[in-house]
């Protein structure tokens, strides 16, 4: 299976969350991680979110306790995370990075 390329690059914005989150002291270790994925693709659209950063990612989405911030981070790392070219993980895996990062836009709204 041949893998995807990506041209996506993280915003600055998110570039923003992901330097605030790094350096943060309160910050999990999944949290840093993908943040640190995020920020290293914000000028970078050849670079993509490692299968780790993406795990990582999903974890600090998952949890309540996570900033806005890292929120936003790990949204923009998974968004930027390339699968395999299966139709069915393909779609599977774009509907989930576009849900979460629903969630982190809703979340900034409240």
């Amino acid at each position: 299976m041949a893998v995807k390329r990506t041209s996506k690059v993280t915003k600055p914005k998110a570039a923003k969350s992901a330097s605030k989150t790094i350096r943060s002291k309160t910050a999990t270790k999944a949290s840093k991680s993908a943040a640190g994925s995020a920020l290293s693709q914000a000028k970078s659209p050849k670079k993509v979110t490692s299968k780790g950063a993406a795990s990582a990612a999903s974890k600090t989405l998952k949890n309540p306790k996570a900033s806005r911030a890292a929120k936003s981070a790990a949204g923009s790392a998974l968004s930027q995370r390339v699968v395999k070219s299966s139709a069915k993980s393909g779609t599977v895996s774009k509907t989930k990075a576009r849900s979460a990062v629903k969630s982190v836009t809703k979340s900034r709204r409240k």
